[in-house]
C-alpha cells in the first residue's frame, strides 16, 4: 500500500509541472488553433536562465529569508523573461501568418523551436560557474539543492513526503486556481473565452483580438517560466534538449485532457504523470513511453475531443 501511495504522490508532483506547461499549449491553442511547438524549449531557456540567477544572486550558500527572497526574485525574473519572449515570438513570427494557411505557422513554430533549442545550446557553453564554467555546452547542468530533501514525516517512515514535493503541489494549486479565476471572472478573461469560441464574433462586438492574443502568448510564457523554476528545484537537474522530452509530455496532457479546455490540460497533466510513476514502478521504465502513447491512444479512440473536450463542427 505505501508503494502505491509513493507513487501517487510521485506522479501528481509530475503531473502538476506537466500541466503547468500544457496550459501554455492549450491557451494558445484554444484561442489561434496553433500548436505551439516552441513552448516546451521557451520553459527550457527559462530554466537556463534560473541556474545562471542562482550563480549570479550566490543561493548556492543561501538560507532562510535570504533563499526565500532570491527564489521569489528568480520566479518573477524568470516568468517575465518567458512571457517577453514568448510575446515577441507571437509579433514576430506568428502574427504575420495569421491568415495564412495553418501549416505555414505550424512550421514555422517548428522552426522556432530548434532556434531556442540552439541558444540554449550556446547559453549553455557560456563561461558561468553556475553553468559548469562553458564547459561541455551539450552537457546535462546540475541545479543546486536549495531545498532540504528530508521526509517531513520522518526519515523511518515508509512513506516519503519531502519539501520539495510540498512545493510543487502547493503552488501548481495555487497558480492553476488563480488562472482558472482570471480566466472566468475578469474581464480580459472572457474576452479571451470569446476570441477562441468566435473571434469574428469577438472582433465585431469590440473585442481587441490582436490585444487577446499577444494576453494569452504572455500568460502562457509565464507558466513556462514558472514551471521551469519549479522543474529546476525539483529534479535539480538541466539540459538543452529537456525542453522536447517535457514539451512531448505537456502537449500529450493537452490532446488527452481536451486541447483548448484549461481544466482539461491541468487533469491530463495528473493523468500523464501517475502514468508515468505507475508504468515505472510495475512495468518498467523502458516501457514508459509505450504504455503512455497506448494510453493515449485508446482514450481518444474512444473519445476523440479528449476527456473534458467538446466536439464542435467546423464549417467547410
Amino acid at each position: 500500500m505505501e508503494v502505491i501511495l509513493q507513487q501517487i504522490i510521485l506522479g501528481l508532483t509530475n503531473g502538476m509541472v506537466f500541466a503547468l506547461i500544457a496550459l501554455g499549449y492549450t491557451m494558445v491553442y484554444g484561442i489561434l488553433e496553433l500548436i505551439n511547438f516552441a513552448h516546451g524549449d521557451l520553459f527550457m531557456l527559462a530554466s537556463f536562465l534560473a541556474l545562471t540567477l542562482v550563480g549570479v544572486l550566490g543561493l548556492e550558500t543561501a538560507a532562510g529569508g535570504e533563499l526565500a527572497i532570491g527564489l521569489f526574485f528568480i520566479v518573477v525574473m524568470c516568468a517575465l523573461f518567458a512571457a517577453g519572449l514568448n510575446w515577441s515570438v507571437d509579433k514576430v513570427v506568428y502574427k504575420p501568418l495569421r491568415k495564412a494557411p495553418k501549416l505555414a505557422p505550424l512550421v514555422s513554430a517548428i522552426g522556432v523551436s530548434f532556434v531556442f533549442m540552439n541558444l540554449g545550446l550556446f547559453w549553455g557553453g557560456l563561461p558561468i560557474d553556475s553553468l559548469g564554467g562553458g564547459v561541455a555546452a551539450a552537457a546535462p547542468k546540475s541545479f543546486p539543492e536549495l531545498l532540504p530533501n528530508i521526509n517531513l514525516l520522518g526519515e523511518d517512515a515508509s512513506l516519503r513526503i519531502t519539501p520539495k514535493d510540498l512545493l510543487v503541489i502547493v503552488s501548481s494549486l495555487i497558480v492553476m486556481s488563480a488562472l482558472f479565476w482570471f480566466v472566468t471572472r475578469t474581464k480580459l478573461g472572457k474576452a479571451m473565452r470569446a476570441t477562441a469560441q468566435n473571434p469574428t464574433a469577438a472582433r465585431l462586438m469590440g473585442i481587441d483580438v490582436d490585444r487577446v492574443i499577444g494576453a494569452t502568448f504572455l500568460i502562457g510564457g509565464a507558466l513556462a517560466g514558472f514551471a521551469a523554476v519549479i522543474y529546476s528545484l525539483y529534479i535539480n537537474t538541466i539540459n538543452f534538449q529537456m525542453g522536447y522530452q517535457n514539451g512531448l509530455y505537456a502537449f500529450t496532457a493537452a490532446v488527452l485532457g481536451g486541447i483548448g479546455n484549461i481544466p482539461g490540460a491541468v487533469l491530463g497533466g495528473l493523468i500523464i504523470g501517475l502514468l508515468r510513476a505507475f508504468s515505472d514502478q510495475f512495468i518498467g521504465a523502458q516501457w514508459q513511453p509505450a504504455v503512455l502513447f497506448g494510453t493515449l491512444i485508446l482514450i481518444l479512440v474512444f473519445r476523440p475531443s479528449g476527456l473534458m473536450g467538446s466536439t464542435a463542427r467546423e464549417k467547410v
